[in-house]
């Protein structure tokens, strides 16, 4: 038997599509998921099936190259399904006979974690995939038969439905049906003799449901890209924390937060971690800094962990870094599959400069995300167009702008410099920042913010060009939703074409070699 595995211990997340290759693994996997099921994993000829009838529907979590989990699935006309079927009727002897690639249900027939990786929510990672390939296909939903393995501890004193009730209302716990509720899916019937040979359940099965919103009836091929990016903004409060575990705890708070409502990106401001200093404030500012920035290392791990443990990309807002002797204005972006890269504030304000003795970096770059491509911008290098100039000619879709600002006027020159970077880029971008106050750290005495979401202004778009923006001043977390696809149509037919209409014969922005 593996041990558990430790999320500090993991370095890379994968979801991949099932080869025959992987049969095997797979086989050694289903087995330790289903200790005492006879015949618990799938033959050889079955997977060899299930592969070349569906290939994007049997898919593995892998966790540096290790199988952790499986999700298989068909698709059915469920008109031709029998209310009252069993999970024999759905696989029809491993045939998947009733696999239909015009039906309009996704029914799943297995899924399941390896014991030594259960407690790290990959499961939602795998639910969260099959909702994905419904929306993509354009299926009206997803259904399974669920199992209800503590049912055999309450058989004697409950029916099924009494016992579904008494989940639903808390009063008894059951591992399946609990995950399953809590992400979405709700029960419709119950079915005797569902899967043989399943003592823990008695037998039954509860058959659950998740309804597509996006369902349309088809008028031509449904479309396989994801188009519409949810993006989680966290306008984060300073105050006094007692040190780096209670303010974990609240990074933590707020990526389980916007991760509960499906978010792509959290994202955190400049100098989140501030409050830290209080400690250090009988130093000098430019010590007190250097010390806040021995937490970086380990905060950039935490945050990295809770972006696999939640499956949420998390772009860290910014933090101080030391690199030798020198201080630098950096962030991360720890996405969800594992791996973390670095971005540098390449403009440092006055301030920065003349109180803490912080340097300017020089590296400039997008990012590839599962979500497409991405910029950040640190604050006051929103205010140089020539930045995200470059960054859009890279094929930037959403510029993030963590920032850090004291007053009004401050907040402004952000804002309205972010506003102008979505009109003449083409893209969305989104600004998050910090509120409240510091008494006990010099030179972090107040903030304002008033974080938001910004397009470019079209017909396809907000008049004002600005998709959402939180309350002023308050700590809160902003959720908006961006279509890739209207960047696309902007690009070609848009009233105004900013991209493609510049005059590279009279001006053009190129980097400097260095």
């Amino acid at each position: 038997m593996s041990t558990k595995k430790n999320i500090s211990e993991i370095e890379n997340i994968e979801l991949s599509f099932l080869t025959i290759e992987d049969f095997q693994e797979l086989k050694t996997a289903t087995q330790e998921a289903y200790v005492g099921m006879q015949n618990s994993y799938w033959a050889k000829p079955a997977i060899q099936k299930l592969i070349d009838i569906f290939p994007e529907g049997q898919i593995l979590i892998k966790i540096d190259g290790e199988i952790a989990g499986c999700a298989l699935s068909i698709v059915v006309d469920y008109a031709q399904i029998d209310d009252n079927h069993t999970y024999a009727d759905i696989i029809t002897k491993s045939s998947f006979k009733n696999h239909n690639a015009k039906g309009d249900v996704l029914y799943g027939i297995d899924v399941f974690i390896k014991p030594s990786f259960r407690g790290l929510r990959l499961g939602r990672r795998l639910y969260d995939y099959r909702k994905e390939l419904c929306e993509n296909l354009n299926l009206k939903g997803i259904v399974f038969g669920g199992r209800m393995p503590n049912y055999h501890i309450h058989k004697n004193d409950m029916s099924p439905k009494q016992y579904i009730d008494a989940v639903k209302r808390k009063e008894v716990s059951d591992p399946v049906l609990n995950f399953q509720i809590s992400n979405d899916f709700h029960p419709i019937r119950v079915i005797k003799g569902y899967l043989e040979g399943d003592t823990a359940s008695a037998e039954y099965a509860v058959l659950m449901e998740w309804d597509n919103i996006y369902y349309t009836k088809p008028t031509k091929s449904p479309s396989a890209v994801k188009t519409i990016v949810r993006l989680g903004l966290i306008q984060w409060q300073m105050r006094p924390y007692s040190g780096l575990e209670q303010l974990m705890q609240q990074v933590e708070y707020f990526v389980d937060s916007v991760s509960g409502y499906r978010c792509d990106f959290a994202v955190f401001p400049e100098f989140f971690n501030a409050p830290l200093m209080a400690e250090f404030n009988h130093l000098k500012e430019s010590e007190a800094i250097r010390e806040l920035a021995k937490f970086t290392e380990e905060i950039k791990n935490r945050m990295s962990e809770f972006s696999i443990s939640y499956n949420i990309n998390i772009i860290t807002g910014s933090m101080p870094e030391l690199v030798g002797d020198t201080l630098y204005n950096v962030g991360y972006l720890c996405r969800r599959d594992g791996s973390i890269e670095r971005y540098e504030k390449i403009h440092v304000t006055p301030d920065e400069a003349k109180v803490w003795g912080m340097q300017r970096g020089s590296e400039l770059k997008t990012f590839e995300t599962d979500c497409g491509k991405i910029g950040i911008l640190i604050c006051y290098d929103s205010e140089f167009p020539e930045l995200s100039r470059l960054l859009s000619d890279e094929g930037m879709d959403i510029l993030f702008v963590p920032f850090l600002t004291d007053t009004q006027n401050g907040y402004s020159r952000v804002r309205l410099c972010s506003q102008a970077r979505a009109v003449e880029n083409e893209c969305y971008v989104a600004i998050s920042g910090s509120v409240g106050n510091l008494p006990n750290v010099e030179n972090m005495d107040i903030q304002y913010a008033q974080s938001a979401v910004f397009t470019p202004c079209d017909f396809a778009f907000p008049s004002n060009g600005i998709k959402a923006e939180a309350t002023t001043n308050t700590e809160m977390i902003l959720v908006a939703d961006v279509d890739i696809s209207l960047l696309r149509e902007l690009h070609s037919f848009g009233a105004v074409k900013n991209l493609k209409d510049r005059r590279k014969d009279v001006y053009d922005v190129i980097r400097v070699k260095k």
